[in-house]
């Protein structure tokens, strides 16, 4: 690779590491062409960006964005595919259902949201994250219940209350 194509490659991931809030770094190395394939496939319709790149380029581009990726950088050893989402969960899944086939891929590390995930062992807490569309959802979920609530206590009292008046008519 030239000078210019690595300068180039620099700058196309520092654009996506920048415009991407969710950023997984995962080691595929070992995977054969059918099996590799049908991890993309995967992450293709969970809408991933999977991609495999150089550590030295990646580390370059980690430092030239405004990001904080703490000790991320620190994970760049051995073989390095980064995974780009705009769903803070949604690699985190991909790659923890893919382990039921498979042994790999690893989980190097994860930058969600603005908070850095180092290691293996953190794909569980990764796979429970809400995205913000759920979050979201949740909030206005808690909000509408006390309305609900209300309404149908209204909807209730309104019937017993017609009851009552007709038994009472009848009565007499």
């Amino acid at each position: 690779m030239t000078r210019e194509e690595k300068s180039q490659v620099i700058q196309d991931l520092t654009a996506r590491l920048t415009e991407t809030p969710s950023i997984y770094l995962a080691d595929i190395s070992g995977l054969n062409a059918a099996v590799t394939s049908s991890l993309r496939r995967a992450c293709f319709k969970a809408d991933i960006k999977l991609m495999v790149v150089k550590n030295t380029l990646l580390a370059k581009a980690m430092e030239a964005t405004d990001k904080d990726f703490e000790n991320l950088p620190d994970t760049l050893k051995g073989n390095t595919s980064i995974m780009l989402s705009e769903t803070g969960n949604a690699p985190a899944k991909v790659i923890k259902d893919f382990r039921k086939k498979n042994e790999k891929p690893l989980l190097k590390g994860a930058y969600v949201e603005e908070a850095v995930y180092v290691g293996d062992e953190q794909l569980d807490a990764l796979v429970n994250i809400k995205s913000k569309e759920e979050v979201i959802g949740d909030i206005i979920g808690l909000l509408q219940s006390p309305a609900k609530n209300v309404v149908s206590a209204l909807k209730s009292g309104g019937s017993k209350l017609s009851g009552i008046l007709k038994t009472l008519s009848e009565k007499e």
